[in-house]
């Protein structure tokens, strides 16, 4: 299947890395459209109408501000379409790609390293395209999590901004650790190695937060008395406003 991308901003680089596929690029930057083609051993498209014609499936990844300009611009080649672009729903994209297969993923960012979460909402012909094909893809990025489709954004919240509130929350122990006279690098090693290994552990049992948390704080031990503080300073009601910011905001 060809790939074309239109966009070369970071995700559209993190998911082509994922797939280890040569892809056809378009961007109005013509310079990330050859890094990117480049890094993948892939072409540059001279035109929007040109990258549709030569690939099979044409994944959007631009600013949704810029929607209704790129449908217009593909001059009714396109002829599978899978869209990152934010809070644009599959009608929608219907609208503009009618009569075409339509897939919608909201993927994060470590998709790059094949360890990434894309959650998934098909249109409606979308069983009558390359769908799993088009899932198999996508699912050399890390796991695929179908979902229905007004429960994209709060997922989004979770799964595409909580790469950067973890890595807030990597830093912040890293620095504390720094702080007692530890090498940031190696206190940073810590912290990543020690949040990998939860997750590890997490989905091996059920994915049991609050059981795993129980066994570490021992009644009375040094981990029960750090919860304490995290708790005491809002460290949950902190979480809880930034998702709850974001869902609002996507949803507008």
């Amino acid at each position: 299947m060809r790939l074309g991308f239109i966009g070369a901003g970071s995700m559209a680089f993190a998911l082509a890395r994922g797939f280890g596929e040569p892809a056809v690029v378009f961007s109005p930057n013509r310079e990330h459209a050859r890094a990117l083609a480049t890094e993948i051993s892939g072409t540059v498209a001279e035109s929007i109408a040109q990258l549709a014609r030569d690939a099979d499936l044409v994944i959007l990844a631009h600013k949704p501000a810029v929607l209704e300009q790129v449908a217009a611009e593909t001059d009714d080649q396109v002829r599978a379409v899978a869209s990152m672009v934010a809070a644009v729903p599959t009608t929608r994209l219907e609208e503009l790609y009618p009569d075409r297969p339509v897939y919608r993923f909201m993927p994060n960012i470590p998709v790059e390293v094949g360890r990434g979460v894309l959650c998934y909402a098909p249109g409606e012909l979308a069983a009558e395209g390359p769908e799993e094909e088009v899932l198999a893809l996508f699912g050399r990025c890390g796991v695929v999590i179908g979902l229905d489709e007004p429960l994209l954004e709060p997922a989004m919240a979770l799964m595409s901004c909580g790469p950067a509130f973890l890595a807030l929350v990597v830093e912040s122990l890293a620095s504390a650790g720094a702080r007692h006279g530890l090498d940031p690098r190696l206190a940073t090693r810590l912290v990543a190695e020690t949040m990998a290994g939860t997750a590890t552990h997490l989905d091996a049992n059920d994915l049991d937060a609050a059981g795993l948390r129980r066994r570490v704080a021992t009644p009375g031990g040094l981990t029960e008395k750090g919860l304490g503080v995290l708790e005491e300073r809002g460290l949950a009601g902190t979480l809880a406003a930034a998702v709850d910011l974001v869902v609002a905001e996507a949803v507008k």
